[in-house]
């Protein structure tokens, strides 16, 4: 878990979050969370990307099986029942709002974009659009900071003390980040076990 200024991405996690997406990783600014084997579970987006698109996004979650567990969630309807929740409980409201306004100052202590100026993640302040991007939110700035967030994590068949990563394919390529630490191999083997 972190908040700015981030851990930064080396070559090999742009490589695995290539993996993780599909696609090519863009405009990562840094790894706020990871998973027990330490590969990436949520990056850090720069507010404007290279193309000079405005991306309010700044904590993506990336790691393909809680991306399906959040996709769960939402299809079973968690989002309006912590939609219901912000509406009746003044506590979680006022929790959920802060939430908003310590994203938007991460957010805004990488760079200010005047088009998203008060636009953070997920729905906040009032509702709760997309789950994905409340979880990477209580990831990368730990429990009790995201409510709607931790409730996802809480609800979640995934959890981060778990590895559940596939095999990226990325340790074939040779990669002078990367430090054969035995230790550390160790650790990652008995983590995915």
């Amino acid at each position: 878990m972190s908040r700015p200024p981030f851990e930064p991405a080396s070559e090999r996690d742009i490589r695995i979050v290539s993996a993780q997406l599909g696609r090519p990783a863009r405009d990562v600014v840094g790894i706020p969370a990871r998973c027990v084997c330490g590969a990436p579970t949520v990056v850090a987006t720069a507010p404007r990307l290279s193309d000079g698109t405005p991306f309010p996004t700044l904590y993506y979650l990336t790691h393909p099986v809680a991306t399906a567990a959040m996709s769960f969630l939402e299809a079973a309807q968690l989002m309006v029942e912590c939609t219901e929740l912000l509406a009746s409980d003044p506590e979680v409201a006022a929790a959920y709002e802060r939430a908003h306004l310590d994203y938007l100052a991460d957010r805004e202590s990488i760079a200010v974009v005047p088009e998203i100026a008060g636009i953070s993640a997920g729905g906040m302040p009032t509702r709760v659009k997309c789950l994905h991007s409340l979880a990477a939110h209580s990831l990368s700035a730990g429990p009790g900071e995201n409510p709607i967030g931790d409730i996802a994590l809480e609800r979640s068949t995934w959890t981060p003390e778990v590895c559940r990563c596939p095999d990226y394919g990325v340790d074939d390529v040779d990669d002078v980040d990367d430090v054969d630490d035995s230790d550390d191999a160790d650790a990652a083997t008995e983590a995915r076990a």
